[in-house]
């Protein structure tokens, strides 16, 4: 049982790899939906995060600056929900996304606080 649970952790971390795929080899569609028009440089944004998140990624499975990654992943997650989603949210499949990517925020958070090898920031003693 112990196994199962602790591949939690993993399935969170390497989850991300889906949106990599898609920032890195599917800009187009990703830029093209998601993007709004007043960003400047949406590829580079496009890429710039998918490059973070392979970052996050690898942080995580590496051990370093594992608790930073996971807390700016977090803010970045938040800054998508603020920026794309909620501008839109009166489509129901945006605000669907909003919950799910608050559910990710909740996972990074946790992530950052129970499972990080390479602490920035101390649990508090309450």
């Amino acid at each position: 049982m112990d196994r199962i649970l602790k591949s939690g952790k993993w399935l969170f971390v390497f989850s991300f790899s889906f949106y990599v795929f898609l920032h890195l080899f599917l800009a187009k569609v990703g830029v093209d939906k998601y993007v709004p028009t007043y960003f400047p440089f949406p590829y580079f944004i496009n890429y710039f995060t998918g490059i973070c998140l392979l970052l996050f990624i690898i942080s995580c499975a590496v051990g370093k600056y594992d608790q930073l990654a996971a807390m700016l992943l977090a803010v970045y997650l938040l800054l998508v929900i603020v920026l794309i989603h909620l501008p839109k949210a009166a489509d129901p499949m945006e605000l669907l996304n909003v919950f799910r990517i608050t559910n990710m925020i909740g996972g990074a958070l946790m992530y950052a606080l129970a499972f990080a090898k390479d602490r920035w920031v101390k649990p508090s003693e309450n």
